[in-house]
């Protein structure tokens, strides 16, 4: 079968990321870390695994960074090579494990694509992952798995860039029939966004500013109003498409990423500008809580000014190694940093649930639509217009773009 796989040729890696300085399309070219090419269907790991038929796989920018060479080294332990791209996903079943209970073949599942202690086969688990907090695994390089943090990035599991992939029955739910497959794709991205709202819910008299409007910008906005957050929710967007969305979803006001944000952003929050000799211009007030979902270093920058005196800013965006970030802003206004990785077990009415069912019932009950986000689809041997097109965001107006291998016969 068919897959794109990505390799980690030091030679690759060093031509490509000079190359792609110049022309992009050197990710994906000749001399790339990804290749487009034949490769066996993957096996099943153990009696408790499943063989997935994809029907769709997300392009995430998580799998962007990587092909684009943006990732930290910092990771790289937690991956193994070559491995099939792709961990969002919506699939059908098509073998069974013989331990597997209570899934069939033809079942139309996701997978949560993370690969914490049971799907290695560690018993007992580790602390975290006792605790329900399957994304802070402390063997997420160990067990009878290569290492890696998701499908997608262990080359024993596939991904979702390809025909066929594999997954443990812990990390399987059930699509109900009337849940399109697009929602369903969508469902890893949305819990990505649920997991820091759930761990960070503001307040119902709180100003939360979300600093971007991508796919995890919109998620976080969703999460918060599917949670029934009455916050007041401000919205920083780059292009005019985003905006219809986030007014869609319930923004109370979105600011545009042109002309003087800055000041509209300080007029939106009752907060006071002040300039600096050098740099970008400083606020004192602003949002109780920011979450900031690009993760590059303008917009750190930004998120870090725009959260009030003794505020929270949230790390959802997977920021790698920016650059020229300025530090000033933590110190200054004694603000409180948070990461997020993934999902794992949220907080919900009271009750622990893991976040990837909570999302699942919160699309299956209908609070929550997320197929307007699903913007482009195409097939697996198109894949080099796929990633021009979902690295142009702007002009192609890509929230998510997805590879479609299409409903079993």
């Amino acid at each position: 079968m068919k897959a794109l796989q990505f390799v980690d040729s030091i030679p690759r890696y060093v031509v490509t990321k000079a190359a792609g300085t110049v022309a992009r399309r050197a990710f994906w070219g000749r001399t790339a870390c990804l290749r487009y090419t034949d490769v066996p269907e993957p096996c099943l790991p153990g009696e408790d695994w499943v063989k997935i038929r994809t029907r769709y796989g997300g392009i995430c920018g998580s799998d962007l960074n990587l092909i684009s060479l943006h990732d930290s080294p910092s990771v790289s332990p937690f991956a193994s090579f070559p491995c099939t791209i792709g961990h969002e996903n919506v699939g059908t079943i098509v073998e069974l494990g013989s331990a597997v209970e209570g899934f069939q073949i033809g079942d139309r599942v996701v997978v949560e694509p993370l690969l914490p202690c049971e799907p290695r086969g560690i018993h007992p688990p580790c602390v975290f992952c006792q605790r329900g907090e399957f994304n802070r695994c402390q063997n997420f390089a160990r067990g009878q798995l290569a290492p890696g943090l998701i499908i997608g990035a262990c080359r024993d599991t596939g991904g979702s860039w390809s025909p066929y992939f594999v997954a443990h029955r812990s990390q399987l739910y059930h699509v109900p029939e009337w849940v399109s497959d697009e929602n369903a794709l969508l469902l890893e991205p949305f819990c990505s966004a649920l997991h820091p709202v759930s761990q960070h819910f503001p307040a119902h008299d709180d100003t939360v500013l979300i600093v971007g409007a991508g796919m995890i910008g919109l998620c976080t906005l969703a999460a918060l109003r599917a949670l029934s957050s009455r916050a007041r929710v401000i919205v920083l967007a780059k292009y005019p498409f985003q905006a219809r969305l986030a007014e869609r979803y319930g923004a109370d006001e979105v600011i545009l990423l042109k002309g003087d944000y800055y000041a509209a952003v300080a007029r939106t929050t009752n907060a006071t500008l002040y300039k600096p000799i050098l740099g970008k211009r400083i606020l004192v007030g602003g949002a109780d809580i920011v979450y900031e979902c690009v993760g590059n270093a303008g917009s750190i920058n930004d998120a870090l000014r725009f959260t009030r005196t003794g505020g929270k800013m949230v790390l959802v965006g997977l920021a790698a190694t920016p650059r020229g970030v300025d530090w000033a802003p933590i110190w200054l206004n004694e603000l409180t940093i948070a990461g997020s990785f993934a999902y794992g077990t949220s907080t919900y009415e009271g009750q622990r649930i893991r976040t990837f069912r909570l999302g699942l019932d919160l699309i299956a009950s209908g609070q929550v639509d997320l197929t307007p986000l699903l913007t482009h689809t195409f097939r697996l041997e198109e894949y080099e217009t796929a990633l021009a097109t979902a690295l142009n965001k702007g002009r192609q107006r890509v929230i998510r773009a997805a590879f479609d291998f299409g409903a079993p016969d």
